[in-house]
Formats: structure tokens, sequence, C-alpha cells
């Protein structure tokens, strides 16, 4: 454990730190198993952009890239291979962190492009599952509408899931709705439920970046602007205890089943006027995940105010905020509707820039 304040701090008020980041350099240089020793960080999320951005700039994929350009390997299966031994790779880095309690956890994400398809997202989960083969490999799944059946599908395999693009707490109580029916029917499977992990990524900063815009040149909105996305977090929490303190919760409990964790996600800040660790330290609460770009994660360690929970007996005040918001004329549900769309745009795009990225290196090494 880091003897950095901050994060031990963070650490014992029980947020898990992770790393939302991931590259072949990281592996390769040390620099994630400094991460590990010198800055709590327990566990790595990535996602289609994080590996656009690796593959684009790194020379440390060009010996593999021309091994599956002699092969004939396709595009698709070259970022399959590129994007899975990485993970593959962070999980043993991670093994001794992953032994020793819930977290130690890499998460993988589907084909973006498969967002709004229930069948060939659970597929694909599954054969990313086989293909990394590693016991703290967590499959991320987005929230869409056809992204629940799938994650409820994925987990009645055994299967763990990080549930990701979740921006509204309506959404986020059907997630752990199909977290439930998930380990409910992996449990009837024969599959031993202490086994199976699953986190809900709250996506953060992006509510507030969407809600201010809208709030700029309504009366009185200036009051509101900075306040909707850590409200917004706080009544996913009083969410979240609500259903793990449940008699439904409690029955899997009884047969091993953990709670699903709240993972606050997207928590770089966005507008430089806001304090740029803001969504850590008003974020701190028990059994939470906080997953925090590098930026993010250094400027916590130098100077983030932690003072335990800040989020426990909120909920009020939270939802006055939203009322507030409400009444000053912002439509919530548009909100969460653009951001959920603009979200899985945003990695398809990214999908497709590393599927572009890969070709030309395939075309280079042939």
């Amino acid at each position: 454990m880091t003897n950095n304040q901050n994060l031990t701090a963070l650490s014992q008020a029980g947020v898990a730190i992770w790393l939302d980041d991931l590259s072949r350099q990281r592996i390769t240089s040390g620099n994630l198993t400094e991460l590990i020793n010198d800055y709590a960080v327990v566990g790595v999320t990535s996602n289609p952009t994080i590996f656009a951005k690796a593959l684009s700039n790194a020379a440390d994929y060009n010996d593999q890239v021309r091994e599956l350009a002699a092969r004939g390997a396709s595009v698709d299966d070259t970022v399959r291979e590129l994007t899975t031994k990485d993970v593959r790779d962070a999980a043993d880095v991670f093994r001794n962190v992953y032994e020793a309690g819930d977290d130690g956890r890499v998460s993988l994400e589907v084909d973006p492009r498969l967002a709004h398809d229930t069948d060939r997202t659970v597929a694909e989960a599954l054969e990313l599952w086989k293909a990394v083969d590693r016991p703290n490999l967590m499959v991320k799944i987005p929230a869409t509408v056809e992204g629940l059946p799938a994650i409820t599908r994925v987990l009645a395999e055994g299967v763990s899931v990080n549930v990701t693009l979740i921006f509204s707490v309506d959404r986020y109580r059907d997630v752990m709705d199909a977290y439930l029916a998930g380990l409910e029917e992996a449990k009837a499977n024969g599959h031993e439920l202490s086994t199976i992990a699953s986190v809900a990524s709250f996506f953060v900063s992006r509510v507030d970046s969407e809600i201010d815009k809208r709030l700029e040149g309504i009366e009185g909105g200036q009051d509101l602007q900075g306040k909707a996305a850590i409200a917004n977090a706080r009544l996913a929490y009083a969410a979240y205890e609500e259903v793990f303190g449940s008699d439904r919760f409690q029955a899997l409990a009884a047969s091993g089943a953990k709670p699903q964790r709240a993972l606050w996600a997207s928590t770089g800040v966005k507008d430089p006027s806001y304090s740029d660790t803001r969504y850590v330290d008003q974020l701190v609460a028990p059994n939470t995940v906080n997953t925090m770009p590098e930026a993010t994660l250094f400027a916590t360690a130098d100077h983030a105010q932690v003072d335990g929970d800040q989020v426990s007996g909120t909920k009020d005040a939270s939802q006055q905020v939203f009322d507030s918001l409400t009444a000053a004329g912002i439509d919530l549900d548009d909100v969460f509707a653009v951001l959920e769309r603009e979200g899985v745009e945003k990695f398809e795009k990214s999908w497709e820039e590393l599927l572009d990225t890969v070709r030309e290196q395939l075309d280079q090494a042939k």
C-alpha cells in the first residue's frame, strides 16, 4: 500500500482506486506495477478510445502485428489478438491483488458496434472470456436497453461483467436488476457465486458537461451549474444501498454473492473552472470504485481533500438539485438519452479508428 496520505485515506474509506487507461507500454515498462505499489491502484479499465490511442502511438505492437500479418489475420482478428494480449498480461500483473481481495480486475469491452444487438453481445462476451482466460477479467457490456438482457445472460454463464455507459439512476436500477437476475440464473446453472464479480460504471463528468451547457442562458441557471453530476451519482448510491440491502440480494449473498459495486467513471474534470479532483473527493463512499485517468490519479495524490464518506445520507439534498433542474426547464430524460447515444457513438468512432490504425499496420507489415 502506498504511503500517500490522500490515496491511503481513499482506500480506507472504501474506495477502490482503478486506473482508466491501459497500454502495452504501461505493462512492459513496469509502470503498471509501479502504480500498484506507489499509487494504491487495484484495477484497470479500458475502452475502445483507450486502445485506439495506445495502438496509434506505440511501436510495442509491431512484432505481434508482423506475426499476425504473416498468418493472414483479418483486421478484426488482429485487433482482438492485440487487445486480449494486453488485458491478459495486465490481469497477470494484478493477479496478487486479485487473490488478496475483491479487486485486481481488468476490463475489456465488447465491440461497441454491437451495443444494440443482444445475441451478438452475449456471443462476443463469452468469446472474450475464453480468449483472455483469466479469472480477474471483467467483460464490459454497455447498459443499453439491448445490453440489459445480455448482462443477465453473460453473468448466468459465470462470467464477471463491468456494465458501462450508465448515465441515469433509472437505468442503473435496470442494471442492478439485470445483475440479480444473472446471479439467480448462475446459481440455478450451478456456478459458484463468490467467483462472479460485477461493477456498474456510472458516468459522472459528462452529466455536468451536458447539463451545464443547457443551463447557459436560463435565468438562475448559473446557480445550478456543476451540481448535477455529483447529485446524480449520490442518488445512484442511494439506489445501490436500497437494492443491495433487499431480501432478494440477501438470499443470493447467503450463497456467496457479492454486491455489484458502483464504479464512478468519467471522473476526469472537463471544465477547467472546477477542481480537478471534485469527482473523486466528493464521491467518497464505502464499497465503491473510482476509475481515474492518470492525470486525475496524480492530482488526487497531490492535493485532493479526502474527508471520508461524502455520499451516504445525501439522497434528499441530491433530489432537491434534480427538482431544481426540472423546475429550471432541464429535460433530464432527454439529457440521459443524448448522453447514452453519444457515449455509444464515441466508442463506435474510436473502434473504427482502431480498425483503421491496425489496417494500416497490417498493410505495412506485408
